[in-house]
């Protein structure tokens, strides 16, 4: 497919608003801060596996074609190679001119798994390393004076069994197993071109002080060719303006406290703030201009006036306890893996979620898109990020997850409806915590640098078992028998508690970590699948039919929610991931029992009205239908793990 956009000559499509349908079936893909030009790349590109990583860029064999952004792993991608292999390799040829002088040109990557090389023309432009974060690289200057085709080449190595890097779910098997995924190779999100100034706004990040009743603001500008800059801000709700003023930009940044007129009253105060009952976001427009008053950049977002916090046994969201009702979700699809099928898909999710009565999730084990924080923002759900584990104590795991992490961090910490970071799953990355003392102060410094970074949220320093350092303790239990559950959790005498009880046969808390009064959240537990499928399947427990899977989550539910000791829950799981069939929905999102049955389990009652079908589809995006991406890539996969064929139990968790 060749882009035939003249780039820095005209103005690209302009970005629709968040409403309307997007200029790319996966939407605009940085949508807190947005301009209104910009190109998608995405689509049909030429494409090599390189078993071994040994190819040059002259030896490449260019023998096929891919969908990007789909990883070669999955149907959608028209590849669907799960086998082994450590580098892939991409070529796009595309058509654009050099800028104007007082313009830019950025080529812009969602995520690549593993350690991505870029060149423009056979120049190089950019390397990184990190599967989960985004980069940009100004091409500009390997650009020419007259429109011409170029090529951009992209190289990407990921060492299918290499267990020091961060890789989440991503198996190092052939086959996935257990609770282990396909492997996601190469380009997974979208690659974008976006003209800019010369001299704009590089970054901002937005926090939220309710004490004070303002919005904090820090503003990361490129100079460009020494002018001196003002940055105006304006903050608004539908019509009402909360703030407009102009600030003068310093050493290339602005940092201000934006104070906002407070009402006082609380019945005033609410109508302002943003929670999942009503999130309500503030608009954001931010002019770059010089010292003449002219526009210089522009830039649209949002934010929101919230508060998390923690006091005492209690989440805290706006100054109130806020019981969580959480769902475990792993963020694959069946036919597009960790990449959704479109915006709406991603929408969907969230919908979903709402509707069958959560007021968070945890996404675990993922780096979730951009567009799926913005629709959580928008609708009103909660998020528990966190990183994705390596699995070996070293060195260079040490090294590249604290990087890879504080990149994740940087890219989201404005969004509202991110709740909680969490570094650490299940002592996943420092197998011998209870042992090792330089394990031990890993899991203590992350959280500590998280809280550094980000001093606004709570931080689940390991979340599961062994906690070390934590504003949280999570505990993952799978007791199938909601009888035991309560006998358990039913204490109010929680040092005894988290001295005793040992779930999945690990220790709550380590000597040495004086837990005093944290939150407890029962943040994995549930895992009950239905074997009505006519397919193997991994869960940590099963009911023969439908109906025997609501009594069984109704029964298990009315145990938690009794449970007068625990600060929130997070049921396993969302959806069907491939062989792990836990899900309340299935694979494609349609519901194996009621939506309204799930929800009067979870909160005691019917949940608000939503406009969510009885059972909904995955939809595709029109151009992938050619591949048959409507079939399911799931194939029959050997019963492993926690499940036998007896149904045997086990409390190992995620």
């Amino acid at each position: 497919m060749k882009h035939r956009a003249q780039l820095g000559h005209r103005l690209l499509p302009p970005e629709v608003p968040p409403s309307s349908e997007s200029t790319d079936f996966l939407g605009y893909p940085r949508p807190q801060f947005r301009r209104p030009r910009w190109m998608s790349l995405n689509g049909e590109w030429d494409f090599a596996i390189d078993v071994e990583g040994k190819w040059s860029r002259g030896e490449v064999v260019w023998d096929r074609k891919i969908r990007v952004p789909f990883s070669p792993e999955t149907r959608a991608s028209g590849v669907e190679d799960t086998t082994l292999y450590r580098c892939v390799w991409y070529r796009l040829r595309f058509r654009a001119a050099r800028p104007r002088p007082e313009e830019r040109l950025l080529l812009h990557f969602g995520a690549v798994d593993y350690a991505a090389v870029v060149w423009i023309d056979g120049t190089l432009a950019i390397e990184h390393e990190g599967g989960y974060t985004p980069f940009d690289v100004d091409i500009s200057d390997v650009l020419h004076d007259e429109e011409r085709e170029h090529e951009l080449i992209v190289r990407a190595y990921d060492d299918p069994f290499d267990l020091a890097k961060p890789r989440g779910k991503q198996d190092w098997q052939l086959d996935p197993h257990a609770i282990w995924y396909p492997r996601t190779t190469g380009i997974w999100q979208t690659v974008w071109l976006e003209p800019v100034p010369t001299t704009r706004l590089q970054s901002i990040q937005w926090t939220a002080n309710l004490e004070r009743w303002e919005i904090g603001l820090d503003a990361a500008i490129v100079p460009g060719d020494g002018r001196k800059l003002r940055l105006g801000v304006k903050l608004s709700v539908d019509d009402l303006i909360l703030a407009e003023d102009h600030y003068t930009v310093v050493a290339g940044e602005v940092h201000r406290r934006i104070a906002l007129s407070d009402p006082g009253i609380d019945d005033f105060r609410n109508e302002l703030l943003w929670s999942p009952f009503s999130p309500k976001l503030i608009d954001a427009e931010l002019e770059l201009l010089d010292e003449q008053g002219n526009r210089v950049d522009f830039v649209s977002s949002y934010t929101a006036l919230r508060a998390f916090a923690v006091q005492g046994d209690r989440f805290i969201l706006n100054g109130r306890p806020y019981p969580l009702r959480m769902v475990l979700d792993q963020g694959y699809w069946p036919e597009t893996g960790m990449t959704p099928p479109s915006d709406a898909d991603v929408r969907r999710d969230v919908e979903l979620a709402k509707a069958m009565g959560f007021n968070g999730v945890r996404k675990h084990q993922k780096i979730e898109l951009p567009r799926y924080l913005y629709w959580a923002d928008r609708l009103g759900l909660l998020v528990w990020e966190e990183m994705p584990s390596a699995y070996r104590f070293t060195r260079r795991s040490v090294e590249t997850l604290t990087r890879q992490w504080l990149e994740a961090m940087r890219r989201d910490v404005s969004h509202p409806s991110i709740m909680a970071w969490v570094p650490f799953n299940e002592s996943w990355g420092v197998p011998n915590l209870p042992d090792s003392l330089p394990e031990r102060n890993y899991v203590r410094a992350l959280y500590f640098l998280t809280k550094t970074q980000d001093p606004t949220r709570p931080v689940v320093g390991n979340d599961g078992w062994e906690s070390v350092a934590t504003d949280i303790i999570g505990i993952h239990d799978y007791d199938e028998q909601p009888e035991r559950i309560a006998r358990r959790y039913f204490s109010r005498e929680v040092p005894g508690l988290l001295k005793r009880e040992r779930p999945g046969g690990r220790a709550l808390v380590l000597e040495g970590h004086h837990p005093g009064e944290h939150p407890l959240v029962l943040s994995e537990f549930g895992g009950i699948a239905v074997a009505d499928q006519q397919k193997a399947f991994w869960a940590y427990s099963h009911c023969e039919t439908a109906d025997g899977f609501a009594v069984r989550f109704r029964e298990l539910l009315a145990a938690v929610r009794s449970l007068e000791l625990l600060a929130g829950f997070c049921y396993t799981q969302f959806a069907d991931t491939y062989q792990e069939a836990n899900g309340l929905l299935r694979a494609d999102r349609s519901p194996k029992i009621p939506l309204e049955v799930i929800a009067k389990a979870l909160t005691g009652s019917r949940s608000e009205p939503t406009n969510i079908e009885a059972a909904p589809e995955t939809r595709i995006h029109p151009a992938l239908h050619a591949n048959e991406v409507g079939k399911s890539d799931e194939a029959p996969l050997s019963t492993r793990g926690l499940i036998s064929s007896s149904g045997e139990y086990s409390s190992s968790g995620e």
